[in-house]
């Protein structure tokens, strides 16, 4: 489903306050992106243009998006139409600064906190002086790639909940049964070998006031934005953190139905699951990878198979619905891990859950499964040609042996879901077809009725 633009929206609202006039073009539903942007370009005549970008691609190590041929064709079309400083942003900007810059012939990148670091880049801007030593900046200077540390940002951030209706289309979004984004901190403490959230976010927290995060949920739920879901990078750690956010939520009124699909195994009992149905969660969601310890002391998860199977005795003792999260293929994965990791999922699963398999992880250098594959002769690309994306999947096992372990475990519950599933063309409609007849989200908890419907005409899903 479309994902509404969080930071983007921060960033244009901190902008705004400091002074500057912003216009805010979100190209999700145009059917002529280019056309849009023209006509942009030349009625609202900006002084910067800056550009959101969330994603490099979409992890599909089958079925594999590459986005950035369309962001190159934007920052094109940009420059044929307008002269100026390009700028951009967002959570790729992070994983491969260099690499993204090179790539689209952008002017510098904002490598931190958008709504900080953007704002002091366009008073440089305005004020005609250089920009390349701005904290958080990174720039190609006559070809060489130039950054500059970001700003410091203490132990603490704000629970930002722009206000989505005055920048996207809000109707749009909802008829795709897109929920409304919120974070209540920022940073993971985790050192899972494929993971880029510490270099996006850092690796030490930054907390929002719990009463700030509930205020932050009435603000959107008083717009009409009702079902809001948490994006942290791990909602329950801390543990105390999440408590708190849970409490102050249960203390108000606020009318919305919530989700994060980021919690992990550890630091999860029932003291949590409870304090989150209190607080009017609708769904979570477990990123647990694998259920083999082998599996999971080579993705540095941080977790073992003990905490595992207690997050599964924990959800049947509650009924709020869990989508269950996998990776397989990760170092150390045989066909025998892979069979410990389904016999799990046929086990925990409730028929109100969703399990999702994804098969593959996708390197990005300076990971530790960079370090891992090239150990093994398994990436030979040099660092930075890595943008396309390459995948690592275990030397033990069999891709495409995995892939069908997990078809025929899909066609035994209709609950399983794997990349191929959340790929389909026929997914916006069904989500449009669902907002019609007054179905909140999360969708996937109908995972099991939809795909029965499904197959019953006719589609092999």
């Amino acid at each position: 489903m479309p994902v509404m633009p969080i930071g983007a929206c921060m960033v244009a609202e901190a902008c705004e306050r400091a002074g500057h006039r912003v216009m805010l073009l979100d190209l999700m539903f145009a059917q002529q992106p280019h056309a849009v942007l023209r006509k942009a370009l030349s009625s609202f005549r900006p002084d910067v243009v800056g550009i959101s970008v969330r994603n490099i691609d979409n992890n599909d190590m089958r079925e594999t998006v590459f986005f950035l041929e369309d962001l190159r064709n934007i920052v094109e079309t940009v420059r044929q139409h307008w002269e100026g400083p390009v700028v951009l942003g967002g959570a790729a900007l992070a994983v491969m600064p260099e690499a993204i810059l090179r790539f689209c012939e952008a002017s510098c990148a904002v490598l931190g906190d958008g709504e900080t670091v953007f704002s002091l880049l366009l008073e440089r801007i305005s004020q005609g002086r250089a920009y390349v030593d701005v904290p958080g900046i990174a720039c190609l200077d006559h070809g060489r790639f130039t950054h500059t540390p970001c700003p410091g940002q203490g132990g603490t951030t704000e629970c930002g909940a722009p206000s989505y209706h005055r920048w996207v289309d809000v109707p749009s979004y909802r008829s795709q049964l897109a929920t409304a984004p919120l974070q209540t901190k920022l940073g993971c403490a985790f050192q899972c070998v494929y993971c880029t959230y510490r270099k996006i976010e850092g690796n030490g927290h930054r907390l929002a006031d719990p009463a700030g995060v509930a205020d932050a949920v009435m603000r959107l739920a008083g717009t009409g934005l009702r079902d809001v879901e948490l994006v942290d990078s791990v909602f329950n750690i801390p543990y105390e953190h999440a408590l708190g956010v849970c409490e102050a939520l249960a203390q108000v009124k606020h009318g919305a139905q919530l989700q994060s699909l980021e919690l992990n195994p550890r630091s999860f009992d029932d003291g949590l699951v409870s304090a989150m149905e209190r607080a009017g969660f609708a769904g979570m969601g477990l990123t647990v990878e694998s259920a083999s310890d082998r599996v999971l002391e080579g993705l540095r998860k941080g977790f073992t198979t003990r905490e595992v199977h207690h997050a599964a005795e924990v959800m049947k003792r509650h009924s709020i619905p869990c989508a269950w999260i996998f990776l397989l293929g990760g170092p150390g994965e045989t066909r025998e891990t892979v069979a410990e990791t389904l016999k799990f999922a046929e086990s925990a699963a409730r028929p109100q859950d969703v399990v999702f398999f994804n098969i593959g992880v996708r390197i990005y250098p300076g990971t530790e499964l960079d370090s891992i594959a090239r150990r093994q002769g398994m990436l030979t690309v040099p660092a930075d040609q890595m943008l396309r994306p390459v995948f690592y999947s275990s030397p033990d096992v069999d891709a495409a042996w995995m892939m069908g372990a997990v078809r025929r475990s899909m066609n035994r519950h209709m609950n399983f879901i794997n990349t191929d599933s959340i790929g389909l063309n026929i997914l916006p409609r069904v989500h449009r077809i669902a907002h019609l007849l007054g179905v909140r989200p999360p969708l996937w908890k109908h995972t099991r009725f939809i795909r029965r419907s499904l197959r019953m005409m006719g589609m092999n899903v």
